[in-house]
């Protein structure tokens, strides 16, 4: 195979509904081939279904963001590092990985998470309630996308919601890809710093939340650390509110787009389940979090990748890879795929994904039943997408009724 390194990482879109081009160029005619990062160092793409799944679920290669060579998306970001960083459940590997990740795994089971049900739609309610009763346009965004993840998750971790706007500046800025890292860097410990001193409060009389029940399960396992575990409230407090409120922002325009589509859930709200799972296929808004180090020698797609080497999983290259979806850059709401890999693939899935899908089902539903007939109040072009982040979403929605 001869090696193409003529693109660099991350590669430009050229239109916010789809992928880079240069990603249907290497899928097609080198799907595992080398690019240049923003530190001039090499790393391999993967960017078919079947490959990207094979390095997802394959111990060969490491998630362990603090080794040397790890592929590093952010130019000085190595150099920032701290050798007392915490590690969090996405960079852990095995043996370390599974113990950590079962012990908070029963936090997002299908029935804990029926439970919650009612309250998400009580939030939900609310916050259409503030929308409908406030000026126009009023902005998507600040209104349901981000308040409703950010109560959801608050409250499950027992984290005072007041504190939101704290948590969220500094959410910004540890995944904005032009955050300086010593910024970057700050950020994380500001909120880490939050979540100790949270935990702390909890210690003595740990309550009924989830960093209470964690409290009190690592105690018993013998195994609490007060840092591990304000290390595991940043990750879901960051990743519980950031990627869901995008997916909402997101897919809203997509269905005010599709008019044929949103049709079909208003008539049906049984359907909806489906069109999140097709959202979440179609924009697979965290492209950069499956970077991994190879750590033994492996051949992927034809190709020998050794141990040292840097990949990037393209996990939206994989998601409209015509192999494993048909007419891939079409959104259809009735594909019905789960074998996307919008939350990842193998020991490192996302945890709180069940909890995304019923925010989304519960939002959507409500939404364009209580709204009928919201619209954008600016044309798509005029939209602020977040072709600067990590996370790929809107900065705002301005919307009518």
């Amino acid at each position: 195979m001869t090696i193409v390194e003529n693109h660099e990482f991350p590669m430009a879109r050229t239109c916010p509904f789809a992928p880079p081009p240069a990603y249907e160029e290497i899928r097609e005619e080198e799907p595992v081939s080398r690019v240049r990062l923003p530190d001039g160092e090499w790393a391999w793409v993967v960017s078919r279904h079947e490959d990207v799944r094979t390095v997802l679920n394959d111990r060969r290669f490491s998630a362990d963001r603090q080794h040397p060579d790890f592929p590093q998306l952010v130019k000085g970001e190595a150099a920032s590092r701290r050798p007392d960083e915490e590690r969090t459940l996405i960079t852990m590997d095995a043996p370390e990985h599974g113990p950590a990740r079962k012990a908070v795994l029963g936090e997002f089971t299908v029935r804990r998470l029926e439970a919650l049900r009612p309250r998400i739609q009580e939030i939900v309610d609310g916050q259409i309630d503030a929308l409908l009763a406030g000026p126009q346009p009023g902005d998507l965004v600040d209104s349901l996308s981000l308040p409703v993840p950010s109560l959801v998750i608050c409250e499950m971790l027992g984290v005072p919601y007041a504190d939101h706007e704290f948590f969220q500046e500094h959410t910004v800025k540890v995944i904005k890809q032009s955050t300086p890292p010593e910024e970057r860097w700050a950020a994380t410990k500001a909120i880490q710093g939050y979540m100790a001193d949270l935990i702390a409060e909890k210690e003595d009389n740990p309550p009924e939340d989830l960093l209470g029940r964690q409290i009190v399960k690592l105690r018993e396992n013998g195994t609490y650390r007060r840092t591990a575990l304000a290390g595991m409230g940043f990750l879901l407090l960051v990743a519980g509110h950031e990627t869901t409120a995008n997916m909402i922002s997101l897919s809203t325009v997509a269905f005010l787009r599709n008019p044929e589509q949103l049709a079909m859930i208003k008539a049906d709200p049984g359907k909806t389940l489906n069109a999140v799972e097709e959202m979440l296929r179609y924009f697979t808004i965290i492209d950069a979090a499956t970077a991994r180090l190879c750590v033994e020698d492996i051949e992927v797609g034809g190709q020998l990748i050794r141990a040292g080497e840097g990949v990037l999983a393209l996990g939206y290259s994989a998601n409209r890879d015509p192999r494993a979806f048909e007419n891939p850059d079409e959104l259809d709401i009735e594909r019905g795929a789960r074998h996307h890999v919008a939350f990842g693939f193998g020991p490192h899935q996302c945890l709180g994904q069940n909890l995304a899908r019923m925010e989304l089902q519960i939002v959507f539903n409500t939404l364009f039943r209580r709204v009928p007939s919201l619209e954008l109040a600016v044309d798509v072009d005029e939209l602020p997408f977040k072709d600067d982040a990590n996370i790929y979403g809107l900065y705002q929605l301005p919307v009518t009724w």
